[in-house]
Formats: C-alpha cells, sequence, structure tokens
C-alpha cells in the first residue's frame, strides 16, 4: 500500500520555483522528530529537569494565565513561586518590574499591558505577607525628567493590587528609607524612575549596593530589561540573596526558550522587518532549529536582489546579498523549507496613499517598491502554517502602519489565531508583532505574547541575558 504524502510535502511540492524559494527537504529529514536536536540553552542558565519541576512551572503559568500551558521547560533558575510564605512573610522584596507603560501629552496611560503583566507576580508577593518595594524605569531620561516620572502609573497599580500603592519621590536616600520602614507587611512603595540617576544604566556597584539595602531579597520581573546589566537588573544580585525570577520573567523564558529548543513539529518561524542585519542572527538561530522558515517584510528585496531579481526601489542592503546568498544556501543544507514571497503588493511611493499594484515577486517595474506581501504569498504561507504544530513570529509582512499594506501582517496575525484554536502553540516574539496581534484584536488567543523587543530578539539568537545569568540556581547545573 502506498503510505499517504504527509500535506507539508504536498504543499512544498507544489512550491517549487528555483528563483524565489528552496525546494522542500527529503521527507526523511523535513519531518523527522529528533531527540537530539535540542539546542544548547545551558549558557542562559536553563535545562530539562525533572517532571516534578515542570508540573510546577506549569501550574503556575496556569494560574496567572489561564490557558494551556504547551512546549514548556522547566528553569534551571530559582522563581519566586520556589519562595515559601515563611520565606516572605515579613521581608522587604526589591521588585524590579518593566513598567515603561507609553503615556499621552496628558500623562494618561495609553496602553497598560506591561503593568498588568507584572500583576501576578506583585500578588504573590503581598499575599504571603511581603513589603514590596518596586523598581522600574520609564522612557529614557537624562537625568530627572519630570514627563518620566513613576507617578501616573500609581492609580492603575492601585486598581489592579487592590490596594493603595505609596509612591517614593526618589528611589535611594533617607526619605525613601523611612517609607520602606514605614512600610507593612502586605504593602507595595513604589520608587521612582530608576533611570534618574546615569549610576542605573552604568550599573554602579555603589548605586547598585544603595538600592539593594533597602531590601531583603530581589525579584526580577522585568523580562524587557533582562538583556541589560543595568544596576537594579544585574548590579543588585550581588547584594541580595536569594534572587529570583518572577513569574512573568520565568514565563517569557519557558516559551522563548523551552518551545523553540523542543518544540512540537513541523516547527514554523516566521521572520519579517525592514532589514536582514537586524534580524541575522535570529534567522541563523532558527535554522538551526524549525522545519519551515517564511520571510516576509522589507528583508525579502535583499534575498530577490541576491538571486538575480530586480527589486525596483524597494528596500536593499547591499552590503548583505553574498549573506543573503548564504542563508538560502544553509536552509538547503539543513533541510529547512524556507519559503519566499512569491507576490508582492507594489508602490509608486512610501506613503499610505500611494499608488498600488499586486505583481510577481519576478515583475518588479523600476520605480516601484515593494510595501507587502500578495495575495498568492499569504495563501500559500497559510498552507504551509496550517501543517505546524509550534510557530514563532517576529516581524511585520509589510508596511503595516499603512492600512493600504497591512494585509499581509494582518493575514499572518488572523491564521496564528486560528492555528491557536487548534492546539498549536503560537508565540508572539515581541517587537511590531505584538502590535499587529493587537490591532487585529487576536491578541487573547495567542499562546504567548512576549512583552520583550530586543530580550526576545537576543533570546532567540541564543545569546546570554545578564539579568537571568545573575539569578540564583534552583538546581546545579553540570558544565
Amino acid at each position: 500500500m502506498v503510505e499517504p504524502q504527509h500535506p507539508l510535502l504536498s504543499l512544498c511540492s507544489r512550491l517549487q520555483q528555483p528563483l524565489l524559494q528552496l525546494p522542500p527537504a527529503p521527507r526523511a529529514s523535513l519531518l523527522r522528530v529528533p531527540t537530539s536536536r535540542i539546542s544548547s540553552v545551558r549558557r542562559l542558565g536553563f535545562t530539562a529537569a525533572d517532571p516534578l519541576l515542570s508540573l510546577h512551572v506549569a501550574s503556575r503559568i496556569r494560574s496567572i494565565k489561564g490557558k494551556a500551558t504547551r512546549g514548556v521547560v522547566s528553569m534551571a533558575k530559582k522563581s519566586v513561586g520556589d519562595l515559601t510564605g515563611a520565606d516572605l512573610k515579613g521581608k522587604k522584596v526589591f521588585v524590579r518590574a518593566d513598567l515603561n507603560v507609553p503615556l499621552d501629552d496628558t500623562q494618561k496611560i495609553t496602553d497598560d499591558t506591561r503593568i498588568r503583566a507584572a500583576i501576578p507576580t506583585i500578588k504573590h508577593l503581598i499575599q504571603n505577607g511581603a513589603k514590596v518595594i518596586l523598581s522600574s524605569h520609564l522612557g529614557r531620561p537624562k537625568g530627572v525628567t519630570p514627563k518620566f516620572s513613576l507617578a501616573p502609573l500609581v492609580p492603575r497599580l492601585s486598581e489592579l493590587l487592590g490596594i493603595q500603592v505609596v509612591k517614593a519621590d526618589d528611589c535611594i536616600g533617607p526619605e525613601v528609607e523611612k517609607l520602606v520602614a514605614s512600610l507593612p507587611e502586605g504593602g507595595v512603595l513604589l520608587l521612582e524612575n530608576v533611570r534618574f540617576y546615569k549610576e542605573e544604566e552604568k550599573n554602579e556597584p555603589e548605586f547598585a549596593k544603595k538600592l539593594a539595602s533597602l531590601a531583603d531579597l530581589y525579584v526580577n520581573d522585568a523580562f524587557g530589561t533582562a538583556h541589560r546589566a543595568h544596576a537594579s537588573t544585574e548590579g543588585v544580585t550581588k547584594f541580595l540573596k536569594p534572587s529570583v525570577a518572577g513569574f512573568l520573567l520565568q514565563k517569557e523564558l519557558d516559551y522563548l526558550v523551552g518551545a523553540v529548543s523542543s518544540p512540537k513539529r513541523p516547527f514554523a518561524a516566521i521572520v519579517g522587518g525592514s532589514k536582514v542585519s537586524s534580524k541575522i542572527g535570529v534567522i541563523e538561530s532558527l535554522l538551526e532549529k524549525c522545519d519551515i522558515l517564511l520571510l516576509g517584510g522589507g528583508m525579502i528585496f535583499t534575498f530577490y536582489k541576491a538571486q538575480g531579481l530586480s527589486v525596483g526601489s524597494s528596500l536593499v542592503e547591499e552590503d548583505k546579498l553574498d549573506l543573503a546568498t548564504s542563508l538560502l544556501k544553509k536552509a538547503k543544507a539543513k533541510g529547512v523549507s524556507l519559503l519566499l514571497p512569491t507576490d508582492v503588493v507594489i508602490a509608486d511611493k512610501f506613503a499610505p496613499d500611494a499608488n498600488s499594484k499586486i505583481v510577481p515577486a519576478s515583475a518588479i517595474p523600476d520605480g516601484w517598491m515593494g510595501l507587502d506581501i500578495g495575495p498568492d504569498s499569504i495563501k500559500t504561507f497559510n498552507e504551509a502554517l496550517g501543517t505546524t504544530k509550534t510557530v514563532i513570529w517576529n516581524g511585520p509582512m509589510g508596511v503595516f502602519e499603512f492600512d493600504k499594506f497591512a494585509v499581509g501582517t494582518e493575514a499572518v496575525a488572523k491564521k496564528l489565531a486560528e492555528l491557536s484554536g487548534q492546539g498549536v502553540t503560537t508565540i508572539i516574539g515581541g517587537g511590531d508583532s505584538v502590535a499587529a496581534v493587537e490591532k487585529v484584536g487576536v491578541a487573547e488567543v495567542m499562546s504567548h505574547i512576549s512583552t520583550g523587543g530586543g530580550a526576545s530578539l537576543e533570546l532567540l539568537e541564543g545569546k546570554e541575558l545578564p539579568g537571568v545569568v545573575a539569578l540564583d540556581e534552583a538546581v546545579p547545573v553540570a558544565v
């Protein structure tokens, strides 16, 4: 009896257009589920651990998010969930959160996502009788800058926590120390913007020591800044023990490390954005792990030109043509089905009201620029995604800020929402992809949406995150 062909192979067999996409790998290499194809995550301080710890991590995430947990790998770093009530009751806990929310001209919060994401960890601490000293940055102030004060965050924080949050006018000094001393069990003190001090970003030990002197132990829940070795993310860990991960940081790492290191297969990665140069590390890293790689955004024109195609006035990084060629060769050698768009939406200028038309990727006329992927590409991408069990997405398919050129990006968001409902693990890896799923209104159904842009990218590239490395290990990790 002839064995039926896997739908992914069937799809790939219809996609063999040598200039625009690589032919699929043989069945054995494309659909294998290897036991050893797990990237090294020891440098990040994570490893597969015993089943009991895995269950503990999964139950913690379910209690916070209320969603099924898939593709989770447990952490080798100590978590706030590992601390008992006895560890926390009456203790002063320095919590570094990422409350860097957008404010309008009247200092009103326009998106409270990051505040809401910080709540589970804070609530856990106050419910266990801890005294929470909350620290964050906001914006990029140069010294004390009133418009970057954290004061506008107090009402929303208090509302979400169900208690009145006290606000300090500084983050160190005698007045702050008095407020800390008067803090009751279960109370929360919000320190002023830690970046009002230049010593924060310079990670000066004396400044870190002053921050640490306020507390008994440390919790880092600021994934968005975990890739920075700042005083409040890395420096304080030298003076406070234990130093542990908060629930949000834990969840980010469980998904971005766990699901990517040991995904349910087939595993697809969607990478977009304007430039190849900004995504080189991500693409190279994902080529080691994924079965299907879909490319979109402005970077595709560098790949087209590298294959000898005319790209009109589209964005091209001339110094990355050889790199694009090498990435295509690497995908083929690795048995990864790399799909480039076969048609594009082109415009006569870079503007929301530009004249536009759809052309094959091989027929972009002079004077026109590509600003989105076309309908045939959307159909092909959707079919490829329909075969998957795990998908990670980083970067838009086009200039989605302009409605006319947002169709491709929005189509990907809708497809991932559909797949989420079918049990596929869908991970939105930070940045513009998050804005896209929010715009389409499907954010809530995704398996995981990362709160960190730069941190997400660096983690996907396999880089160490100083704010994570500095935390206490839960179990010894063999070197």
